[in-house]
């Protein structure tokens, strides 16, 4: 498969802005893999496609509030900062993207909040627009992370053209998410509501949590033709002994194993045994998964509408199939749901 195959084109009003009113009110489009055949539903039916000891693996991850913005010294340029990753608690190093990044140079000094209440020395560059910042605070580690997100917002998509304001901190992140370390929401699990996963769990179905932490990766172009030589972002795994013997579990009794979200599913695959299980693990995993693939824990999963051309359309097309996958998000732009991170579901069986 090349780069090529992965294009369409999406009117612009159809991306999602701002979430629905409700979590689980979002629409649902269901496709069955074997008959071709597609449904339209409320995300909350849902629950009339699980039953007792299936699985549905959540992505645990919480998101941080990366971006930042600030100044640089003597000119007072404004600048943006996202977050990205802490390389060292005790010398309060971060991995940063900077924008505008040819304003910022190794030895700048930035300033952000009331009074420059924060500075960060540059120290290295580690690609065009990545630097590495240390960041000059004379509290505890807790009281800088306190005041360092007390001045964050969360970390948006480029295609959500507004400013981040205070909805987005509560749904800009999943319900049921614990451990903090993304700067991107996993999309998929935005639709579950409290409710709607109470609903679940007495029909009896089964939520193995494992944990990715997304960082920009999924965002990040494209740029062969060749998809074979595209390398992808290292991202955080965890996935403890629990959650494997729960995913197992329903392997074994020819239950439903849906992975909710493209994380869950590279996780998943990152860490197959030979006979076609999940092994725990605590690592790193840069999988890039597109078409043809043989996928060995998943049997159905729930993902949002992405981007053309970006490695998440190219896993969801592996897994419908290419030209079920077409299909599915043509009819998608004819029907008029919403697209990406905020828009509308589809449930793949």
């Amino acid at each position: 498969m090349k780069l090529s195959n992965f294009k369409f084109k999406y009117p612009e009003e159809l991306v999602a802005q701002r979430p629905t009113d409700n979590r689980d009110e979002s629409r649902l489009m269901v496709i069955d893999r074997k008959t071709g055949k597609i449904e339209h539903k409320l995300f909350k039916d849902i629950l009339n496609y699980f039953n007792e000891g299936d699985a549905m693996i959540l992505n645990n991850t919480k998101v941080f509030p990366a971006r930042l913005y600030g100044n640089k010294e003597k000119t007072g340029a404004k600048i943006q900062v996202v977050l990205l990753r802490e390389l060292d608690a005790e010398s309060k190093l971060w991995d940063v993207l900077v924008d505008p990044a040819r304003k910022i140079r190794i030895g700048n000094k930035l300033y952000f909040g009331d009074n420059d209440m924060l500075v960060a020395e540059v120290i290295d560059n580690t690609t065009s627009r990545g630097r590495t910042l240390r960041f000059l605070y004379d509290g505890t580690h807790d009281e800088f992370k306190e005041v360092l997100y007390s001045m964050g917002v969360p970390h948006l998509p480029e295609y959500i053209t507004r400013e981040p304001d205070k909805e987005d901190f509560e749904r800009y992140q999943n319900y049921f998410a614990k451990i903090e370390g993304a700067v991107t929401a996993p999309s998929a699990g935005l639709h579950f509501s409290r409710e709607l996963l109470k609903r679940l769990e007495i029909k009896g179905i089964e939520f193995p949590e494992i944990t990715l932490h997304l960082g920009l990766g999924g965002f990040r172009p494209v740029e062969v033709e060749d998809l074979t030589k595209h390398k992808t972002d290292s991202e955080e795994v965890i996935i403890n002994e629990k959650a494997a013997q729960m995913i197992n579990k329903a392997i074994d009794g020819r239950k439903k194993v849906c992975a909710v979200g493209t994380s869950v599913m590279r996780a998943i695959e990152t860490s197959v045994s030979t006979d076609r299980h999940v092994k725990p693990m605590s690592g790193w995993t840069n999988k890039f998964i597109f078409p043809p693939y043989d996928f060995s824990i998943a049997n159905c999963m729930v993902v949002n509408f992405h981007q053309p051309e970006s490695t998440l359309y190219m896993l969801v097309s592996a897994f419908a199939g290419v030209e079920l996958c077409e299909k599915a998000y043509k009819t998608a732009i004819e029907e008029k749901y919403r697209l990406f991170a905020y828009g509308d579901a589809m449930l793949i069986l």
